[in-house]
């Protein structure tokens, strides 16, 4: 029996923070504009942190059933440790993209934007056919664009346009740094789980390119953001709080590339998800106090 110590592990909470970080950003561009609607916010953060949660349970199914996770480095899965039925990790997954589904149905009520439903349904699918389905693109090298697009781009500019119905580049440009972040976090996960990988026949991105060019792209990654902070330090000067930032950034930019074992890049990969909350809520805060 899974207690529920496993079942949090099987969550993987760590990667929350990239869930939180779109709706938090995405929010603070509609409140510059005076567009900030908090119950269209919560239903946001309710969608992310669901669908979040929907695709750390499938992959553990999805890895677990096909014996992916027989190889594995880092904490022990729900499927592949044996700790739970196959099955009711699936059925767990099910709900919560029920849950996100159910969310963003009721931002497209409210907001009367159906075209919305479409965005949504590409979310859950691509949710699930990470890892799911017979050729999932997890294992062909897709993950990090996939990773960048929705918990980028998609997800902030997203949260802005349901609350402000206004497409505002701000969102755009936050979210390319919030994608890149994101994507980040999976390459140091993939760099960790590249021999495992390998022997598993799952085809990341890391596995192609091999340790050396990932840790360099993960370097371009983590300080793309802190490159795009130099505009909105033009146009909101309280951003310049998101160079607090490299307090993390450059820790990180010594740690990832010099990394020998797991250990360490599990470390970063905490870290790097703490990196993506962190730039969310300084330039958050930046873009508020220019309205405030």
């Amino acid at each position: 029996m899974a207690s529920i110590t496993d079942w949090v592990t099987g969550a993987r909470v760590r990667t929350l923070p990239l869930a939180f970080s779109p709706v938090i950003l995405g929010s603070a561009i509609a409140y510059s504009i005076d567009g900030f609607d908090p119950l269209i916010a919560l239903l946001a953060l309710s969608v992310a942190v669901f669908l979040q949660l929907g695709v750390n349970f499938s992959n553990d199914y999805s890895d677990g059933v096909r014996g992916t996770d027989e190889f594995r480095v880092g904490p022990q899965r729900l499927t592949g440790s044996g700790a739970v039925e196959p099955r009711k990790v699936l059925r767990v997954a099910l709900v919560f993209f029920a849950l996100a589904a159910v969310s963003g149905l009721v931002i497209v009520v409210l907001t009367a934007q159906w075209w919305l439903l479409l965005i949504g349904a590409l979310a859950i699918l691509a949710a699930w056919y990470y890892t799911g389905g017979k050729d999932p693109y997890g294992y062909a090298g897709l993950g990090e664009l996939s990773v960048f697009i929705f918990f980028g781009p998609v997800a902030t500019l997203g949260t802005s346009f349901a609350q402000t119905l206004v497409f505002q580049p701000d969102a755009v440009m936050a979210g390319i740094g919030l994608g890149s972040i994101a994507s980040a976090v999976l390459v140091t996960n993939n760099i960790r789980d590249i021999e495992t990988d390998r022997q598993a026949g799952k085809r990341t991105l890391a596995v192609f390119m091999g340790s050396k060019a990932s840790k360099s792209l993960y370097l371009f990654l983590i300080w793309l953001p802190m490159i795009i902070t130099l505009p909105y330090v033009l146009a909101y000067p309280a951003t310049i709080l998101s160079w607090l930032v490299l307090l993390l950034v450059i820790p990180l930019s010594l740690l990832v590339p010099t990394a020998k074992g797991p250990k360490e890049l599990i470390l970063a990969l905490k870290l790097t998800s703490y990196t993506s909350v962190a730039w969310a809520v300084t330039l958050a805060i930046g873009i508020s106090l220019v309205s405030f």
